[in-house]
């Protein structure tokens, strides 16, 4: 991928990233391995040359692809380990660039994280998503504007029936689509652009997502990037101009889709039969998150339990599964224990109380044996956490203040 370096900085002017989106601002932007970060456009390093970059040794700060504060100013990161082509590593940056757009234009239509996590898994619920995301991913295809009115129409219909039965997780949905939508709309540009495919098999690629059963109940927060993506297609043939004003409301794309002239029909003409797809779907659900925590748990090797007060400063949203009051963190948590900080970058199940931040318990899995002392453990990879500790087997039972 270090092949790819000077292309990217030439690639990732700000002229370019304004052809996906209007008046795109760029941040800085670094791409990094486990090793080594290359850091651009960052004002603390930042001089007159197109390509320059400055090269860093690798930090905790560098996980995954996001955007992060890095100095005090807004840096979209990303894994160049992750992708091995040259429109993968591309569109992922530009799509985190808009991210740090968004924190430049003050966006603040976020939504309370732990409600993607602990969404209700109903049949009922499950069965009105699954109709609605269909429609939605109709709608994007059909070239007949009449039938493509009355996707739009169907989809509007089953939302708005969907939150009269759970209102606040779909207003959870509308605000996740309103932020990472446009995300995935500009990343999905900059894929076309690059890829050697046909615009119209890369729009299919990435809405077909929408018609994930098992997956976009799986993972809630994950499914409504596609949807939102799906809603910035569909107004870019609607209301061209949408973008422009986009910033200065605080209106979610559900919102701006509602807007459009379909000519919604009455709620009560949905009828509510539960699909054998649908109850298969969320029983599927809910075997797969059985598996994932007793696949965890069962691990031969050592197991370390932390119990007292521990407070999870900074988690991948996108890769947490919830079951019977147990949250697994399948990509890293960052925790404070005993006023000291913890990057943990594997995977590790959390008890919590009060909602993710606020945990009583972890459960981490080591391939090798921590170093004992008296009143400590040295975790490899994690650090020396200072407690009370006993022994059982191959467990470790550590008690901290």
């Amino acid at each position: 991928m270090d092949h790819y370096l000077e292309q990217i900085a030439i690639d990732l002017v700000q002229r370019n990233l304004e052809r996906y989106w209007p008046n795109f601002e760029r941040v800085a932007y670094a791409i990094f391995n486990k090793k080594t970060v290359h850091l651009f456009n960052h004002p603390k390093y930042k001089n007159d040359h197109l390509d320059s970059h400055k090269i860093l040794d690798w930090e905790e700060h560098f996980v995954g692809n996001t955007i992060i504060l890095y100095e005090g100013h807004p840096t979209a990161i990303a894994d160049m380990d992750l992708y091995n082509d040259y429109e993968g590593i591309y569109s992922i940056l530009v799509h985190e660039l808009f991210h740090g757009f968004q924190y430049i234009k003050g966006e603040k239509r976020f939504p309370d994280e732990i409600l993607g996590i602990t969404y209700p898994l109903t049949f009922e619920i499950a069965e009105l998503r699954i109709r609605e995301r269909k429609h939605l991913y109709d709608a994007l295809l059909e070239t007949n504007i009449s039938k493509k009115k009355q996707f739009l129409k169907e989809f509007i219909v089953l939302r708005e029936k969907r939150a009269t039965k759970c209102k606040e997780y779909t207003t959870y949905e509308n605000l996740i689509e309103t932020v990472e939508g446009p995300a995935w709309y500009v990343e999905l540009k900059a894929y076309s652009e690059k890829s050697p495919l046909d615009n119209k098999i890369v729009s299919e690629k990435y809405g077909e997502h929408l018609l994930e059963k098992v997956e976009s109940n799986l993972n809630i927060r994950r499914s409504c990037y596609s949807s939102g993506l799906c809603m910035c297609l569909l107004l870019d043939e609607f209301s061209p101009d949408w973008k422009e004003s986009f910033f200065e409301t605080n209106d979610t794309l559900f919102d701006l889709i509602k807007q459009l002239d379909v000519g919604p029909i009455p709620l009560d003409h949905i009828e509510e039969e539960i699909s054998t797809e649908t109850v298969e779907a969320v029983n599927s659900v809910i075997q797969l998150r059985k598996k994932e925590f007793k696949a965890f748990e069962c691990q031969t090797g050592t197991h370390i339990f932390i119990e007292g007060e521990i407070t999870a400063l900074f988690f991948d949203p996108i890769n947490i599964l919830s079951f019977g009051g147990k949250f697994l963190h399948k990509n890293f948590v960052k925790v404070r224990i005993n006023n000291n900080e913890y990057l943990v970058q594997q995977p590790t199940i959390a008890y919590c109380k009060d909602g993710l931040k606020h945990i009583n318990k972890l459960h981490l899995y080591l391939k090798d044996n921590p170093i004992e002392n008296t009143d400590s453990l040295m975790i490899p990879n994690v650090g020396k956490i200072d407690g009370r500790y006993t022994k059982r087997e191959n467990t470790f039972y550590l008690t901290v203040n």
